[in-house]
């Protein structure tokens, strides 16, 4: 049996219950050279930008912050460039993705891989790993490509 997706279905009736409307923070890390980070989950398939919910008593850019350090070691050093704002209503009712794009940072660590992390790391963004989810792909066209923005994830 595949855990995955019990496990996100569990999760997301947990955040339902405790905080009503969600929201999460993403970051598109890049690289001078537009190469950009992606993560891949121990818990879902596919490659994602790091990023993850907003915790109450939180600001959106705070969550971003942690997210990045905890996922990949990510620290943020110039003011990251809020990108968008989308709904996230055809896969989970209520919650909302904002997205910044964030050029300056350093890495003064990069964490080792563990059950949320599964592995991390830049890709060119004509070569992104197999698996790179979908909405990544649209919204990496978006910030790279200025194609047209979805008011969707």
């Amino acid at each position: 049996m595949r855990w995955e997706p019990v496990i996100t279905k569990a999760m997301q009736r947990y955040w339902r219950f405790s905080r009503g409307l969600t929201m999460g923070a993403q970051g598109v890390v890049l690289r001078p050279d537009n190469s950009v980070l992606l993560i891949r989950h121990g818990y879902r398939p596919g490659w994602h930008f790091p990023g993850g919910g907003v915790e109450k008593n939180e600001s959106v850019f705070s969550a971003l912050a942690r997210e990045l350090k905890e996922e990949a070691g990510i620290v943020i050093e110039g003011e990251p460039e809020l990108f968008g704002v989308y709904s996230h209503e055809p896969v989970y009712p209520g919650d909302h993705v904002v997205l910044f794009v964030i050029r300056s940072w350093s890495q003064p660590h990069v964490p080792v891989a563990n059950f949320e992390i599964a592995e991390h790391g830049f890709f060119a963004a004509d070569a992104l790993p197999e698996g790179t989810h979908a909405s990544t792909r649209a919204r990496l066209a978006e910030v790279l490509q200025s194609r047209p923005r979805s008011e969707f994830w």
